[in-house]
């Protein structure tokens, strides 16, 4: 976890033993003895590394709810963009449910509709962004709710059909300009 978010280990362990109450069941665990033996004896590398093999601690486990708070807490870099995206996704995911509460409220394919379903499109797709390879790929999302349908397309190119896009339009630009 502390090279995942750019700290060193004791950082992390002074991040929970200093916010206790930032961890309640479900978030964090310790390893008992008997686990982390078993650990070390399977994971021959951690043996050869030196990493561990003489820890005064077991290592703690997170859940995907602990890694999350860890990253509000720890102050490197890493953990701040970590935090920030996390709070995008989750104003995302409220806005994205208000949009599917208003949808059934207008009628059948009007304007209102219509705007609502985009935005739901928007938002689904604004939250999948980062979690899509970037590669050249097609993803489709279709929601289908007893009383409405959503289904937003997201292309996503790759860093090298994106660059040679950007050239063209250049190019395109110049020749305008002309």
């Amino acid at each position: 976890m502390a090279e995942l978010y750019g700290v060193e280990t004791k950082r992390v362990n002074e991040a929970v033993s200093n916010n206790p109450e930032k961890f309640p069941e479900g978030y964090i665990w310790e390893l008992t003895n008997e686990e982390w033996d078993s650990l070390r004896s399977k994971i021959s590398t951690l043996k050869n590394s030196g990493r561990g093999q003489h820890s005064k601690y077991p290592p703690k486990a997170f859940t995907e709810k602990g890694l999350y708070m860890l990253a509000t807490i720890l102050k490197s870099p890493k953990a701040v963009e970590t935090t920030i995206a996390i709070v995008e996704a989750y104003a995302k995911l409220k806005e994205l449910s208000r949009v599917i509460v208003e949808v059934p409220q207008h009628e059948d394919k009007s304007t209102e509709q219509q705007v609502l379903l985009h935005r739901g499109g928007q938002l689904v797709e604004g939250i999948m962004s980062d979690m899509l390879p970037k590669q050249s790929s097609e993803t489709s999302f279709e929601l289908n709710l007893a009383m409405f349908k959503l289904k937003h397309s997201v292309k996503r190119e790759s860093d090298e059909e994106i660059k040679h896009l950007r050239a063209k339009l250049a190019e395109l630009e110049k020749k305008m300009g002309q």
